[in-house]
C-alpha cells in the first residue's frame, strides 16, 4: 500500500479500487451496480479490493441501491474563461438549467485541456456514478468520444449535427442550412469576390459552415473567395479581416462564421475607410443581441441555442425513464437580412 493511501485522513477512491483490482473504474461501477458485463472472478477480486481498502464513499452507496445520481454531465474542452464570449453556451445552458430545474436534476460541468484527461474525465463521472447521462457539444472532426461512451454503456445526447458514426441521438439547430440562403442572397447582391472567415477546422460546425459556403458558391459558377481561418473570438475576426484586406484581390463581401467576428471585422473594415455595405457587405452567423445593433445593423443567420439545449435535455431525460426518442431532432434556423449586407 503506498504511503498516500495508509495516510488515515485520506478517503479511498474509485480510483484507488480499480488499481488494486487491476481494473477500469467502469469495471467497478458495474460491479456494484448488478455486474453487467463483468465475470464472476473479477467482480470477486474488485470486492475484496473494495473491503481492503475500506472503500464506502456515497457514490458506492448509491451503485449498490441503483439510484440515479440526478444530474446530467457536461465536459467542456476549452478554457472556462471563454464561455462568457461564446454566443453559445450561456444561451445553451439555460435551456439546459430550465429543462432540468423543473424535475430536480442538476448540471455537473467539468472543463479538461488534452484528449487524456477529457477520456478519464469521463471515466470518472460515469464509474463514480456522479451522472446518470452525457450532453456532448463542440463536436469535432471524427470525434473520438463517439466511441467512448459508447463502450461505457452511456446515455447520451448530441448537440449538434455528428455526421456518420454516431448512434446516438442529436438535435440540430437547422441554422446551418440557412448558409445556402445567405451565400445565394450576397450573389443576388452582385458579388462575385465573397470571402469567408472560418472557424477552427478541427470543429464540426465550422467545417459545415465553410462547406455550404463552398457549395453554394460552387453551384452558381463561382470560385470560392479568399479564406482566413479564426478562433470564434473577436481577436481572431479582427486579425483575418486585416488579412483579407491586405490581400489581392480584396473581396467585395465577406461571410464570418459567427457574429464576434463579424462585429469585430466591421470596425476593421470602418478603420480602413471601407463603406459597409457600399464597398463591402458583411454577414455573420448566430444572431447575438448587439447583431443588430452594431452599425450597419449585421446580417446573420438565428440560432435558438436555448431552445436547442431545453429540448437536448428533454430527450436525454427521456432515455434516462426508458422512454423511446427520435434519432434526430432540428429546431430551424433564421436569415436575418439587414444593412451590413445591403438588405
Amino acid at each position: 500500500m503506498t504511503e498516500e493511501l495508509r495516510d488515515p485522513r485520506r478517503r479511498p477512491t474509485i480510483s484507488d479500487v480499480a488499481s488494486r483490482a487491476g481494473v477500469s473504474k467502469g469495471a467497478v461501477s458495474r460491479t456494484f451496480n448488478g455486474g453487467k458485463g463483468i465475470s464472476a472472478g473479477t467482480m470477486a477480486r474488485i470486492r475484496a479490493a473494495a473491503a481492503e481498502l475500506n472503500w464506502t464513499p456515497s457514490s458506492a452507496a448509491r451503485a449498490v441501491g441503483g439510484g440515479p445520481a440526478k444530474a446530467v454531465g457536461m465536459v467542456l474542452r476549452r478554457p472556462a474563461e471563454l464561455l462568457e464570449l461564446d454566443p453559445f453556451f450561456p444561451a445553451f445552458l439555460a435551456g439546459v438549467e430550465s429543462a432540468l430545474t423543473s424535475v430536480g436534476y442538476a448540471a455537473v460541468l467539468r472543463f479538461v485541456s488534452d484528449t487524456a484527461t477529457e477520456r478519464a474525465c469521463y471515466e470518472q463521472l460515469i464509474g463514480e456514478r456522479r451522472v446518470d447521462g452525457f450532453l456532448l457539444t463542440d463536436l469535432r472532426h471524427r470525434d473520438p468520444r463517439f466511441e467512448w461512451l459508447s463502450r461505457l454503456e452511456a446515455r447520451v445526447v448530441v448537440a449538434g449535427s455528428p455526421g456518420r458514426g454516431c448512434t446516438f441521438p442529436w438535435v440540430s439547430t437547422g441554422g446551418a442550412d440557412k448558409i445556402r440562403d445567405l451565400t445565394r442572397h450576397l450573389i443576388a447582391q452582385g458579388h462575385r469576390t465573397i470571402a469567408h472567415v472560418a472557424g477552427p477546422p478541427t470543429l464540426r460546425h465550422a467545417r459545415r459552415r465553410r462547406q455550404l459556403w463552398e457549395e453554394t458558391l460552387a453551384e452558381a459558377g463561382l470560385e470560392p473567395g479568399p479564406v482566413v481561418t479564426g478562433d470564434f473570438t473577436a481577436e481572431g475576426g479582427a486579425r483575418a479581416t486585416h488579412e483579407l484586406l491586405d490581400g489581392s484581390p480584396r473581396p467585395t463581401a465577406v461571410f464570418y462564421a459567427n457574429d464576434l467576428m463579424a462585429i469585430a471585422g466591421l470596425s476593421v473594415i470602418a478603420e480602413r475607410g471601407i463603406r459597409v455595405p457600399d464597398d463591402m457587405a458583411v454577414a455573420g452567423f448566430d444572431d447575438i443581441v448587439l447583431s443588430s445593433y452594431v452599425t450597419p445593423a449585421l446580417t446573420t443567420v438565428r440560432c435558438d441555442y436555448r431552445r436547442m439545449g431545453q429540448i437536448a435535455t428533454q430527450t436525454l431525460l427521456a432515455q434516462l425513464r426508458n422512454e423511446g426518442v427520435p434519432q434526430q431532432i432540428t429546431i430551424g434556423g433564421e436569415l436575418r437580412l439587414r444593412r451590413s449586407t445591403g438588405a
